[in-house]
C-alpha cells in the first residue's frame, strides 16, 4: 500500500487496516516458525506498510494538536 493511498483513508479506516496488517504479520511469523511460509519477502513489505500507516496516523495526530 502506498502512502498516497493511505492518506486518502480516514483515521478509522487506517486503524482497521493497521490492525489487519498486524494480525497478518503475526500469522506470517507463525508460518515462518513452522516452515510453511513460502514467500518470506512479504513479511518485509508488510512491516513497511505498518510503519507507513503508523507514520501517517502520527502526522494527523500532530496536525490536530497544532490546530488546537
Amino acid at each position: 500500500m502506498k502512502a498516497a493511498e493511505i492518506r486518502k483513508m480516514s483515521v478509522a479506516e487506517i486503524q482497521e487496516a493497521l490492525d489487519d496488517a498486524r494480525h497478518e504479520l503475526m500469522n506470517f511469523r507463525f508460518q515462518t516458525i513452522t516452515g510453511q511460509l513460502a514467500d518470506t519477502s512479504r513479511v518485509r513489505f508488510l512491516r513497511r506498510d505498518i510503519a507507513r500507516m503508523e507514520t501517517i496516523l502520527r502526522e494527523r495526530q500532530l496536525a490536530e494538536e497544532s490546530e488546537a
